[in-house]
């Protein structure tokens, strides 16, 4: 088991190569997907469930639609193949690859959240599905990450129409004789949904999200949070220097670019009332990169992507980053695979 990472040496300066994204078939899907499920069995690639607006995207109430439908790329030349579908359409969840499967932790429907995890393994022609301990609550909207053989999963909402979010911190020890989740002490800051994990050099980490409270209706109202954690077993949080902008729902895990954690894209908030929305201009097109040595961060420009709730999956030996939203409303069926350098 590893975590997502690309060690590239930590080339930082203005004269740094810029990383080079290469375009993948894109899912067979003309919308695309929010928070898709996705990660590594059998050596292909998965994206799972997800959730997108096939109608009409500017009127309001607009109609979201979950999906159940799992997706598999053998190769990356290759033509995406219906595998399977879910156990019931499913999105926002945590998304997990270890022992050779994709792992499915909580998530949501169109009506409530779950506490339900399961497993995902193909075989190359098979896709078949087992259960996992229950998460202790229902959770969407959550992060998580794989340090060494344990899953760690922090915050996320409870249900949908929740206006705080969980102050929780679980964690799942795959090689335990019978595993169960652990309720940890959670990050000494405020309670959060849509944070950013990173599993990296023995530990866990915990990048921005929002907090919720309840606005003068009574919905919920997001506070976007630039504050981050690390926690490391046996010796519990600390805190780290704040991001240099908030990067709420930004693809998660973090991955490791240039022996920094990456922060890529993801809502700073600075547009969350543009009018009229369909003119929104997307997400921030930048990286965040935290210099684990100095624990300092530097932004990098040259991050020509806008991207929030989707998953990262490593896949031989390439960072994916497999649909998402690239602006409110809107999803996108591409995929893209970063590369050290061009090919």
């Amino acid at each position: 088991m590893r975590f997502i990472g690309l060690a590239l040496g930590c080339a930082l300066s203005a004269s740094a190569s810029p990383p080079h994204w290469k375009a993948l078939p894109p899912v067979p899907d003309p919308e695309g997907f929010a928070a898709p499920f996705a990660g590594v069995s059998g050596g292909a690639l998965l994206v799972a469930g997800g959730a997108n607006i096939p109608g009409e995207k500017w009127k309001d109430p607009f109609v979201k639609v979950w999906h159940d439908r799992v997706h598999v790329l053998s190769n990356p030349d290759g033509e995406w193949k219906l595998a399977g579908r879910l156990p019931a359409p499913l999105a926002y969840g945590v998304s997990i690859t270890a022992d050779d499967s994709l792992l499915c932790l909580g998530g949501s429907d169109s009506q409530q959240h779950h506490a339900s995890c399961f497993r995902l393994q193909w075989d190359g022609t098979h896709l078949t599905s087992a259960p996992l301990p229950s998460l202790p609550r229902p959770c969407a909207n959550a992060c998580g990450a794989l340090l060494g053989h344990t899953i760690y999963i922090a915050g996320g909402l409870e249900k949908p129409d929740s206006t705080t979010a969980l102050h929780t911190f679980w964690a799942l020890d795959l090689q335990a004789a019978e595993p169960t989740w652990q309720e940890l002490e959670p990050w000494p800051g405020p309670a959060r949904m849509l944070a950013v994990a990173a599993a990296h050099q023995g530990s866990f980490h915990l990048f921005s999200g929002a907090s919720v409270t309840a606005g003068a209706d009574g919905k919920p109202v997001r506070q976007y949070l630039r504050d981050a954690w690390r926690f490391t077993p046996g010796r519990g949080w600390e805190p780290l220097a704040d991001l240099p902008r908030p990067a709420v729902a930004a693809p998660s895990p973090a991955p490791v670019l240039e022996s920094c954690l990456a922060i890529l894209s993801g809502d700073d908030g600075t547009k969350v009332d543009f009018t009229p929305v369909r003119d929104h201009p997307g997400f921030p097109r930048d990286a965040l990169l935290l210099d684990p040595t100095s624990g300092t961060w530097t932004v990098r420009e040259s991050f020509a992507l806008s991207r929030a709730t989707v998953p990262t999956v490593l896949w031989n030996g390439s960072l994916i980053v497999p649909n998402g939203e690239v602006r409110p409303r809107v999803r996108t069926p591409e995929v893209f695979r970063f590369q050290a350098s061009p090919p």
